[in-house]
């Protein structure tokens, strides 16, 4: 992985949208959008409306007009506002990032294997780790987006302390995307669209953001993996929060009190959340045009994930028995990060 030293300066945020004019688009009209000179304001040419900067991250969220069905937006987004999560507690510089990120085999995997030039999309950011972990490699450029203003300030702190200079923050609804369709080389929603209104539209979206050819990360809870934290969740309910050494965060020694309460709040006391399937997303692709490409964990169950595994070279998709066997492995496992089961497609030319 080669990196170089950050820049001593770090552009405002709004400066991308001089940098890579042809990469943004209004949310509510999809026409250009134009930073002011004083970056303070971002601008639509089609409908004049504007959106305005705070402490450097634009505000360009703009707000999905559902016709059928309840809106949680601002239930989550409220949600995470007074919880932010991950936080940066136990972060104090670039390098604790990085050997924090590499100690998860597919954060290293993933910044070994994304390409030089690669423009990458992180849809749900929450504090931005990722993105900043990312950016810590030269030659790419990441935009980390979430509907969370707190977690946001999170990240661009982070990334200002340090001149992380390849990485923007943008707060953003990813129903109502601020970039034109087909900008990117990588789009990442790991943990996300399952706290949203409909999930598969969620999806649908963000591979409109997609290049021909490029390639969708998400990550989603597993129906069956997801069974432990549920089981967890009605005991942790019955008992009034007592018995929370039964969640195996709360065992794990040096990870600080503030981390624990964080995932806890996350885990457990989340407003909406849905479950979904390896089938189910199977289909999700078949019906956006997206190619089956790995996931985590494998699909095929006699096969297991590597520390070397190529994430971005086919793999076969399995059976249905194959997911069956391979879900409830997740279940007797104990349902680990939180049953969380990881997709990656992509797009086809």
């Amino acid at each position: 992985m080669s990196s170089r030293p950050s820049s001593s300066t770090v552009p405002d945020p709004s400066a991308s949208l001089l940098q890579h004019p042809d990469l943004f688009a209004c949310p509510a009209c999809a026409a250009p959008l134009r930073a002011r000179a004083d970056h303070s304001v971002v601008e639509c040419i089609g409908c004049a409306r504007t959106f305005p900067v705070d402490q450097g991250i634009p505000l360009l969220f703009w707000p999905t007009e559902w016709t059928s069905k309840t809106d949680v937006t601002e239930m989550v987004k409220s949600f995470y506002e007074q919880t932010p999560f991950p936080n940066y507690d136990d972060l104090d510089s670039p390098e604790s990032l990085r050997l924090k990120a590499e100690r998860g085999v597919f954060a290293r995997l993933l910044t070994d294997q994304l390409p030089f030039g690669a423009k990458i999309l992180e849809a749900g950011c929450g504090t931005g780790q990722l993105s900043n972990f990312l950016a810590l490699t030269w030659g790419r450029s990441v935009f980390a987006t979430d509907i969370c203003l707190n977690s946001l300030r999170l990240g661009h702190g982070f990334k200002s302390r340090f001149q992380i200079a390849n990485v923007t923050f943008l707060q953003m609804n990813l129903f109502r995307p601020v970039f034109r369709p087909e900008s990117f080389d990588f789009v990442i929603s790991n943990g996300v669209l399952h706290h949203t209104s409909d999930p598969r539209l969620g999806f649908e979206t963000l591979v409109k953001c997609l290049k021909p050819g490029g390639f969708i990360v998400i990550g989603l809870y597993n129906t069956y993996g997801r069974l432990t934290t549920d089981l967890r969740r009605a005991i942790f309910r019955l008992t009034g929060d007592r018995l929370t050494f039964l969640d195996p965060r709360h065992r794990v020694k040096g990870l600080s009190d503030i981390r624990k309460q964080a995932w806890f709040k996350d885990q457990y006391k989340h407003p909406h959340e849905s479950k979904h399937t390896i089938d189910e997303v199977l289909e999700w692709f078949d019906g956006a045009g997206v190619e089956f490409v790995n996931s985590i964990p494998k699909a095929v169950a006699s096969q297991s994930f590597s520390e070397a595994e190529k994430l971005f070279e086919p793999h076969a998709r399995g059976t249905a028995v194959d997911h069956f066997l391979v879900q409830a492995g997740m279940l007797l496992g104990g349902g680990r990060e939180g049953g969380l089961f990881v997709m990656i497609g992509r797009k086809k030319a």
